[in-house]
């Protein structure tokens, strides 16, 4: 019995210590481990889980969630603040996983022609076509360093990827500025420019051109004046005759084809690559 209540007690440790920023849900993972061995175990462990519904305890991104059992891609509630939780779509595949995914093309399904408060608070399905939200990539951000991954695919299935060792956004006081890192990949790098610019959307214009970018370009991006890439802009579905509209990333394949995906995610900076 003695040795039980040490296994136990040595579990319980590693299980408190796994999920001070973690979902409670993912105890159950534990609870089969040690079950087989010992009633008190299974106990012990459920009385654990039982307290931490109560808490109400939750991931900070989607690593946190990947580290303590969430290996499945989906949708997840995280809070990065302590400042109150919302959901979000993870990426637990794509280069060693825990990538919290913070936009997403894939099919023209989603309106992304829109205005500020849309950007602010975000649009779409998770798990379909969708805007995280500037104010949740923010928070998402500001609390630890993360690294930014940007995947394209083509009309044919090709795929490339554009990585940056740093990615931040400010607030909306700052008009949500963009911070970018250094570039890594095989897409070309087509964000580095427009590092330290505000945000722009058709109904609020914060670019250094002479007129709106967001209107000229039918986006909403942090536009310099204007753009070398263009995410969030219409869905042509690959070439396209009209000039840098569309969901470009022009160091890949130009200011006239639109890829026919693209998804931004972002990941803890000091997480090793996989």
């Amino acid at each position: 019995m003695k040795v039980y209540m040490l296994f136990a007690l040595l579990q319980l440790s590693m299980v408190e210590q796994k999920f001070q920023a973690a979902s409670a849900v993912t105890v159950n993972n534990y609870i089969s481990v040690g079950g087989s061995n010992s009633t008190l175990l299974v106990k012990l462990m459920r009385s654990l889980l039982s307290e931490l519904k109560k808490t109400n305890v939750v991931a900070k991104n989607c690593y946190d969630v990947l580290q303590c059992g969430g290996k499945q891609s989906g949708v997840y509630s995280v809070n990065p603040d302590g400042k109150g939780e919302f959901q979000v779509y993870c990426d637990q595949k794509t280069s060693g996983g825990g990538w919290t995914v913070i936009q997403k093309r894939k099919d023209g399904s989603v309106d992304f022609y829109r205005g500020w408060n849309d950007y602010k608070n975000g649009f779409g399905d998770l798990k379909g076509e969708f805007w995280l939200g500037l104010d949740k990539i923010n928070r998402l951000t500001h609390q630890v360093k993360n690294r930014l991954r940007v995947d394209l695919e083509d009309t044919k299935g090709k795929g490339a990827y554009a990585e940056y060792d740093y990615f931040a956004v400010a607030s909306e006081q700052s008009k949500y500025k963009l911070g970018i890192g250094t570039y890594s990949g095989t897409a070309g790098d087509s964000l580095s420019g427009h590092r330290n610019f505000a945000f722009s959307t058709k109904d609020q214009d914060n670019d250094a051109n002479s007129g709106s970018c967001a209107v000229l370009y039918k986006g909403a991006w942090w536009y310099t004046s204007c753009h070398g890439s263009n995410l969030n802009g219409l869905y042509h579905h690959g070439q396209h005759k009209s000039y840098a509209d569309g969901v470009n990333w022009s160091a890949w394949k130009g200011h006239n084809y639109s890829a026919k995906k693209a998804e931004m995610k972002i990941k803890p900076a000091n997480i090793k690559r996989k």
